[in-house]
């Protein structure tokens, strides 16, 4: 399992735009993604999953990842974040 942790700078969050993007992204994987976010957990391949973390800017989430492409599946998405988030 590999994690790491992202403050989020949008200043609207992470709303429909940013999410849809990250659902796409993390279809990619054939690893478990999930967010995390005030104490509540998402599957990062579904939108309204992610969607109902309502994560607005400053919050920080944690991405995990588990599984066979754990270790590219993090660098994606970390680089996703930055770059959209």
């Amino acid at each position: 399992m590999k994690q790491f942790n992202y403050t989020i700078k949008d200043e609207l969050g992470i709303h429909a735009r940013p999410a849809g993007l990250l659902v796409k992204q993390a279809a990619l994987f054939q690893s478990t993604i999930k967010i995390a976010c005030g104490g509540k957990e998402a599957d990062g391949k579904k939108l309204f999953a992610v969607m109902s973390l309502a994560v607005k800017k400053g919050q920080t989430v944690t991405v995990t990842a588990e599984g066979s492409d754990e270790d590219t599946a993090v660098k994606a998405l970390q680089s996703f974040f930055e770059l959209n988030v």
